[in-house]
Order: C-alpha cells, then sequence, then structure tokens
C-alpha cells in the first residue's frame, strides 16, 4: 500500500525541482515586509471604500484604468449601500487596467465579481481574463468564456499568484462575441512570502489559480481574520463519507511556529502561511463508534480540471496527542504520497504547525487526499487541519498583449511619431477596405454573417469536409460504425440558428453553447456547438463521440432522441430535439414556475428510471449513464420525462461487473463507493437517482452551503432525518398535503435503498422501477385526494392499476410500449446547468 506510484505522472524532474522547490520557499517571511507595490481599486466607482484594513481607490480617480467612455461605462446598483460590491466597471470592448510593478516577486491578483441587481444584466456577461506582465513577452488566460453567475448571491472572488518583474502588468477584460465583461474590484500586491513558481528569468513563468482552500475540522475563516485577506472554507461537503471522521475539539493553546524545514516538510513559522484558527482544529478518525469494524482513510474529494497540474499544500498540526504516538499516510487517488509523524519526525511536538507540498496531475476530473493510519504503528489514528489546491497556468500562452491608448487625465503630448503612425495607418486601411470591396464584388456569393465567438469556416479547418469521427474510437467501438444518415451540414446549422445568433443562445456548458433552432422541415431542435478552444485541443471530441454513439443506438421514451450532428471541419455540433419544459430542476427549486404536484412527480421520477432501467438492461452490453442529475432529466409539453446528456457514459456488461475509470460525475450525487475505488458499475446511478428522488420530495438542491453544516448534502442530510423518522418535516410544503402516507413511506424507503453506502445493498434500477410505479399505485388509490393534485397526461397515465403484488420478475422486464419512440431532449456534460432555459419564449 505504500509503494509510491507517482512515476505514473510523467513531468520533467528539472520542471518538477523547480516547482517544488519554489513552492516550497513560500514559509519565508520577509522580517521588514512591506508592499512596496500594492493595489486596491474599486471598480465603476467615485468613491474610496475600506474594506478589512484596505482602501480601496475609485477607478475613476486611479489612473489604472486604460479605457474610452464608448469601451466601459460604470453602473451602480439598485442598493445605494456604501460597500464594495455596490459598483461595477462594465466593458463593451478589449480594455485594461495597468499596475506599475517596481520590484521583483511574487504578487497575488483578486478579482471581485457579483451579479448585483442594475440597469444591465451583469449574470449574462461572458468574457475572458488576460494578464501580460512584462517579465516576459507572453500572457496568460486568467479566466476562459467566464460567467458571474452564482446560486448564493455572494461574490466570487477569483485568487491568482503571478511572478513579475519590474514594468507593469496588465490586466485585458475581453468580452466574448456581443457580450461584455464587468468587474467589481481589483487587489495586486506582492505577497508577504517569497513564493515563486518558477524563476524569473524564465521565458515562460508560471501562473498559478487558487481552486481549494479549505479549514479541515473547523469553520468558515472569514477574509478579516487573514493576514492576506483569505477565504478558508468547511471542509465537510469535500468528505468522501462523513462517517470515517469527526472534528477535533478546537485547541486554545498557543502554536509552537518554527522555521524547520526537513524531508519537505516545512514549518509554518508565522501566521502568513496559515492562521492559527487552521491549525487549532482538525479532522481525526472516529472512535469506532460509528460501526466501522475496522480503520477507515478519511478521503476528502475535490472537482477540478482533468487536463491541468495542481500543487496540493496539506496543513498539519498535532492538536490530539501524546506527541510523537501517531503515524499515519497521506495518499492522493489511492498512490502513496508521504509517512506522516512517528518518534523521529522533527515535528512530533504538540502544537507545532508545518506542512507539505506536492505535485498533483492524474488526468482525473477528481482529485482525492486521503489520511490513514500506518502500518507501522499500533495508534489507528490520523488528523489533517488544512488543505490547499492550486491550478498550474502554464505558459506561453498569449502573444504579446494588444496595443490600446488610456484615456488618462493629463496634458496632452502629441508625437511626431505618432502622427506619422496614424497616416500611414489610416492610408494602409483605406487601400485595404479598396482591394477587399473589389475582390468582394468580383467573388461575391450568398450573404453570410459571421458568427459571435467563432469564425463559421475556421482557418484550421483546412477547408475540407473530413469527419474526424471516422479515424478514433470510443469505448472500445470503431467510429465507422456511427449513423452517418444523422448527419447535418453546417450550412442548415447556420441557418436554423441565424447564424449561431446570441439572441437564441439558451444555455452555456463546458462544451459549448446551446442555441435554439429551427430546421428547414420546421422542427423546434437544441443545437449544441462546440467551443473552438475544446475542439483544438481535442479535449470535447471523447464526449461528442460518445453521445453519438450511445444516442445513435439506443431509442426509448424516456430517453432523449439525438437528431443530428456535424462534424464539418474544426465543428462539433450535437441536434437535439427542443423541450418545451426545460429540465426537473427548473420545477424544483429556484425558479418562479408554479411547483409540480406529487402525483405529477412520481410520474417524472418512473419515467427517468425507466429510461435508465433501460440503459442498464435493454441497451445492447448495459450503459452506465455516470451523470444522472435532476438537471439532465428533461421534460417535454406533456411533463413527459427524458433523461439527457450521455457525454460521460461507459458500455459494457454490467452483470456482477464494473469498469475502472477515472471518476467523473457531479458533486452531491457521486456514489462514495466510486470516488474510493474508481471501479463504476450501474449501483453508481443508482445512487445518483436517490439523491434526485430527496431533491423531487425535498425541492432543495443536492449541495447547498448556505445551510448549516449538517444539512449541505442533501443525500447525507435526508438519509439522518429518515434514521431519526422526521423525514416529512423537510418535505416541501407546497405538496405535504397532497402525499399519502403509505405513497411517502413507499417512495422515502426507496430513496433510502439507493443510498446505501454498499453498492450491493443498493437495488437495481428494475427494482428501483417498480417500488415507484406501487408508490404511484398507492397514491391512486388513495381515499383523500386533494382535487389540484391531478396532473395533465403523462408518462405513467397508464399505471392505473388494481391492487397488485410484488413479483420478482417485473424488475427485469423492459415496457415495449416505451421503444423505438421519437423523444427529445438537451444535453449538457458539465455541473453548469445548460438546460435550465430549455423553454419556449425564455431564450435571451
Amino acid at each position: 500500500m505504500e509503494s509510491l506510484h507517482n512515476h505514473k505522472i510523467h513531468i520533467p524532474l528539472f520542471s518538477l525541482f523547480f516547482l517544488l522547490l519554489h513552492f516550497s520557499s513560500l514559509h519565508f517571511l520577509s522580517l521588514a515586509y512591506a508592499q512596496p507595490d500594492k493595489y486596491f481599486v474599486n471598480c465603476g466607482s467615485k468613491a474610496d471604500v475600506n474594506l478589512n484594513d484596505r482602501v480601496f481607490t475609485a477607478d475613476s480617480s486611479s489612473g489604472f484604468l486604460c479605457s474610452d467612455s464608448e469601451k466601459s461605462r460604470a453602473i451602480e446598483s439598485t442598493n445605494q449601500s456604501r460597500n464594495l460590491y455596490q459598483t461595477a466597471r462594465i466593458f463593451y470592448n478589449q480594455s485594461h487596467y495597468e499596475f506599475t510593478i517596481a520590484e521583483n516577486g511574487t504578487y497575488i491578483v483578486r478579482l471581485h465579481f457579483l451579479t448585483f441587481s442594475s440597469s444591465v444584466n451583469l449574470s449574462s456577461a461572458l468574457f475572458d481574463v488576460l494578464a501580460f506582465p512584462t517579465v516576459s513577452n507572453f500572457g496568460f488566460k486568467l479566466l476562459n468564456n467566464f460567467t458571474a453567475k452564482n446560486s448564493s448571491n455572494s461574490a466570487l472572488i477569483e485568487e491568482f499568484f503571478l511572478a513579475i518583474g519590474p514594468g507593469s502588468l496588465k490586466l485585458y477584460f475581453t468580452p466574448k462575441g456581443s457580450s461584455f465583461a464587468f468587474v467589481n474590484a481589483i487587489e495586486v500586491f506582492r505577497a508577504p512570502l517569497k513564493f515563486s513558481p518558477q524563476n524569473y528569468s524564465s521565458s515562460f513563468p508560471l501562473v498559478l489559480r487558487t481552486t481549494y482552500r479549505v479549514n479541515v475540522g473547523g469553520q468558515n475563516i472569514t477574509p478579516d481574520n487573514d493576514r492576506i485577506w483569505r477565504k478558508w472554507e468547511q471542509d465537510d461537503i469535500y468528505l468522501s463519507n462523513s462517517n470515517s471522521s469527526e472534528d477535533s475539539r478546537p485547541s486554545s493553546q498557543t502554536l509552537i511556529r518554527q522555521s524547520v524545514e526537513s524531508d519537505g516538510f516545512v514549518g509554518a513559522d508565522n501566521d502568513f502561511v496559515a492562521p492559527d484558527l487552521v491549525y487549532l482544529t482538525a479532522k481525526v478518525m472516529t472512535d469506532g463508534t460509528n460501526g466501522l469494524s475496522k480503520p477507515f482513510n478519511i478521503t476528502w474529494s475535490f472537482n477540478v480540471s482533468a487536463d491541468a497540474r495542481h500543487l496540493v499544500r496539506v496543513h498539519f498540526c498535532d492538536i490530539i496527542g501524546p506527541p510523537g504516538n501517531l503515524v499515519f499516510n497521506l495518499y492522493s487517488n489511492g498512490n502513496f504520497i508521504k509517512k506522516v509523524g512517528g518518534p523521529d519526525f522533527d515535528f512530533s511536538s504538540l502544537y507545532s504547525p508545518f506542512y507539505y507540498d506536492f505535485l498533483r496531475s492524474n488526468g482525473s476530473e477528481f482529485i482525492n487526499i486521503s489520511i490513514g493510519p500506518s502500518i507501522d504503528t499500533t495508534t489507528n489514528n490520523s488528523f489533517l487541519n488544512g488543505l490547499e489546491m492550486l491550478e498550474i497556468i502554464e505558459g506561453p500562452a498569449l502573444s504579446n498583449p494588444p496595443a490600446s491608448v488610456c484615456n488618462v487625465k493629463g496634458p496632452n503630448k502629441i508625437k511626431v511619431g505618432l502622427v506619422v503612425g496614424s497616416v500611414i495607418g489610416g492610408l494602409s486601411l483605406i487601400c485595404i477596405l479598396i482591394v477587399g470591396i473589389l475582390f468582394g464584388l468580383k467573388y461575391r456569393t450568398a450573404k453570410r454573417v459571421e458568427t459571435s465567438e467563432w469564425s463559421p469556416m475556421p482557418a484550421f479547418g483546412g477547408g475540407s469536409t473530413h469527419s474526424r469521427l471516422t479515424d478514433g474510437t470510443i469505448i472500445g467501438s470503431p467510429m465507422n460504425y456511427l449513423n452517418l444518415g444523422l448527419k447535418i451540414s453546417f450550412a442548415e446549422l447556420q441557418q436554423a440558428t441565424n447564424n449561431f445568433d446570441t439572441k437564441l443562445l439558451i444555455g452555456e456548458g463546458g462544451f459549448g453553447n446551446v442555441y435554439r433552432g429551427t430546421l428547414l422541415n420546421g422542427r423546434n431542435v437544441a443545437v449544441k456547438r462546440g467551443k473552438r478552444d475544446e475542439q483544438g485541443s481535442g479535449q470535447g471530441l471523447p464526449e461528442f463521440q460518445t453521445e453519438i454513439m450511445v444516442l445513435s443506438q439506443i431509442r426509448h421514451r424516456h430517453l432523449v432522441s439525438l437528431i443530428g450532428y456535424c462534424d464539418e471541419r474544426s465543428e462539433m455540433i450535437l441536434v437535439y430535439e427542443f423541450m418545451e419544459k426545460g429540465s426537473l430542476r427548473d420545477h424544483l427549486y429556484n425558479s418562479n414556475l408554479p411547483p409540480l404536484s406529487w402525483k405529477q412527480r412520481l410520474e417524472i421520477c418512473i419515467g427517468a428510471a425507466r429510461g435508465l432501467h433501460y440503459l442498464h438492461r435493454g441497451a445492447a452490453g448495459g450503459i452506465i449513464h455516470r451523470d444522472v442529475k435532476s438537471t439532465n432529466i428533461l421534460l417535454d409539453e406533456n411533463h413527459v420525462a427524458k433523461v439527457a446528456d450521455f457525454g460521460l457514459s461507459r458500455s459494457g456488461p454490467l452483470d456482477e461487473t464494473h469498469v475502472s475509470t477515472n471518476v467523473k460525475g457531479t458533486f452531491g450525487y457521486l456514489d462514495p463507493e466510486y470516488i474510493m475505488s474508481q471501479q463504476l458499475t450501474e449501483k453508481s446511478d443508482v445512487y445518483a437517482f436517490g439523491v434526485v428522488l430527496l431533491e423531487v420530495l425535498c425541492a432543495r438542491p443536492a449541495i447547498d452551503t448556505m445551510l448549516p453544516r449538517d444539512e449541505m448534502n442533501l443525500a447525507e442530510w435526508g438519509m439522518l432525518c429518515k434514521k431519526k423518522g422526521f423525514l416529512e418535516q423537510i418535505v416541501d410544503s407546497s405538496i405535504k398535503n397532497q402525499i399519502d402516507p403509505s405513497s411517502f413511506r413507499n417512495f422515502s424507503e426507496t430513496a433510502e435503498k439507493c443510498l446505501q453506502e454498499d453498492a450491493n445493498d443498493r437495488p437495481t434500477m428494475g427494482d428501483v422501477l417498480w417500488d415507484l410505479e406501487y408508490a404511484f399505485q398507492l397514491q391512486q388509490t388513495a381515499k383523500h385526494r386533494e382535487p389540484h393534485e391531478d396532473s395533465t397526461a403523462n408518462a405513467s397515465s397508464a399505471f392505473v392499476l388494481p391492487n397488485v403484488q410484488r413479483f420478482p420478475s417485473v424488475s427485469s422486464t423492459i415496457n415495449i410500449d416505451d421503444l423505438a419512440l421519437p423523444g427529445g431532449d438537451e444535453l449538457d456534460t458539465t455541473e453548469v446547468e445548460v438546460f435550465s432555459l430549455l423553454r419556449v419564449g425564455d431564450a435571451r
């Protein structure tokens, strides 16, 4: 178990040496620390604001902003209170802020975003943020296709570490297409720690983006309790198994900070490394009263970009004791990383904080961090106090920064070179226009409008209509088996979407944007167009191929139907039937739509269960969906449920077998056993469907960080309520008076069976389907029903049956009436709710 497996990560030793050497030097504190270059900007404001001992200067008078009145403007919130997030600067064209940098060093850059209520819908902004330090001729794309949508209505703060030399730092805000960019506040200041991810003389310095900063075993730590204004969040929502650990008793002892370094471990000799509050709390292993028969590793799971490398910092401080008695191991995704503790360990004394850094690059969308007892000890315990994870943004990424003219107040100075350059540039432009017009008149064809984000005929496509789908394989199947009869020309899709008009944009996801369209035959469709950067790197191609392979071979009333696809040149486009009522999630919470009745909810669950049961048992070879969630269950005009989004699906025989694979899916729905073992089975879909059942019952999301710690995770909270006998107290108030007690009991027991931690204890989807049909029958035959409970005709309206008994054979059957029916559905392969607006009239 302790053999080193990190040799699987192919990283140049020289780069690794530099990376870890400089990252480990973060603990050194400049004793005479001062911030020679520090900038705090209140964007879009005419007044300064004080926040946590920082004075944010109004950008209207700071001189940092390089833009003119035609490119940007300031807006204010309808709430006139004075704080940092009541104003913003919006940009209609590329503009930038420029900051003077006097000294070498690593600088922290924080960008603040809040979509407050104003005259402009800030949540519709879509833009990139670029950074160009003059230490090199290359810049970096800090944020790509960024949108500041946030369901919690709190500010989004993006934090970066940049190695910068003397000169300037330019931060460009670049709107995408016809959209705009915005920012509420900017921080740029030199880190108080010697933090250099790579030496300054390198042609391609690295940039780090903070993805997670977690106070393990403790409460949230706000920026005003951190010396450099960092936010530390609670760890509970990242725990794979909450029964494996418990919070230690917070310590009130004074920390013994030491400037010591040994075998990669570094003493946290000052509170710039991490506040005392981080080291005075911890997660420790449970004492066995939780029902676990043997020591159990504590595991935290974090969703990350599969294509990026990450620096991971783990913080330790023994506040448990006795000193030198604990020995445990640190793992990442099951691979042994480091042994911690022991009598000869240099950090064995109590209340002495230290940390350890390592590089992680595993090609998975999840990084799991685990701690567990070593075989070298008889003390079955381990602890962790804090964790930080930073994504490495590697260069070179961008060429020289674009030229721009700053509208900075000051004396007007006209330079001869500028005048001459302007004249020559103007004459050149006129010549180019004349040549262009003559060329256009000679070769003019039908009118064609350029798309806002991509060129319809990308240069790197080479003008070829060659399809990449016949070149590769997916899930072990040759791509030449694709149904080529589903191919739709790019020209037709251009016409269907008015050349991908942003006014028809109805959703955005990691794979691409979704547009409402109308084909030549008058059929309404949803068109998902892959992003160019995805296509160039090949990142989106596997999902594109998988979706086509799965949906071109199956047909079911309760599965989305693929209308067609386009693979001309560099394009990856999927076309689905337009779904009138949007996603199930839209009708459960955070929506102004009328609530679904209990009968409707049962019918929708039954329809989705039928679709999943067909995938598992009726489709050739068996298919595991792998991303079951309420946003991937879509509703047509009659509220018929259809399961969508097969980009992460895996195929293969499912009887008593598993598929070893990197963990993919969505937080809150992930099977704990799958996270731990990385072995995927159909029971992982069953677990996720159990979470959906609780969503339907309680009308709340799978993860809600705004709730108290015990209630954040719906699956854990729902099962705790069920165990204690008060599950009915968290049922959606709009349906409480509609549910028959017998139907409720059967439905809740079904959800409980789906959410068993051991996959072997969970039912099959066939069993789940039978139980839901029975819950529906109990509801239908109830003596007392509310007049408003009746719903529109639906997929399960034929379930009005006489009293029935449970026959085991029912679970293994497929309803023939459900097969080979035209279906419609939409698409989304990320956590972003692409289909939340797939309803007529809601296009933006």
